[in-house]
């Protein structure tokens, strides 16, 4: 695509807060926890980025995960659970 420029900025000032952090976070424990925060943090950047409460998400979906079947988990997704939650009448997204 001749005259086409890529823009990553809004890209790059999503991760500045973690990127600023990284020295502080350098030693979370042991390897197996910088994967973990990994998936919170990607969790709570689609939360973000939908307009969606990542406390109040988290609170739903940790409660309701337990009784459910691994192939349920999909709707789960920030994307999908908030899609749900503004499919049900006088429900309001968290």
């Amino acid at each position: 695509m001749a005259g086409w420029k890529f823009c990553n900025n809004l890209v790059e000032n999503a991760i500045r807060p973690t990127k600023l952090g990284a020295k502080n976070w350098l030693f979370l424990g042991n390897e197996e926890s910088g994967q973990k925060c990994v998936i919170l943090y990607t969790i709570a950047e689609s939360c973000r980025r939908l307009g969606i409460n990542p406390k109040g998400y988290l609170t739903d979906v940790l409660t309701r995960l337990p009784g459910m079947v691994a192939k349920e988990a999909v709707t789960l997704t920030p994307a999908n659970w908030l899609k749900a939650r503004n499919s049900k009448p006088g429900r309001m997204a968290a």
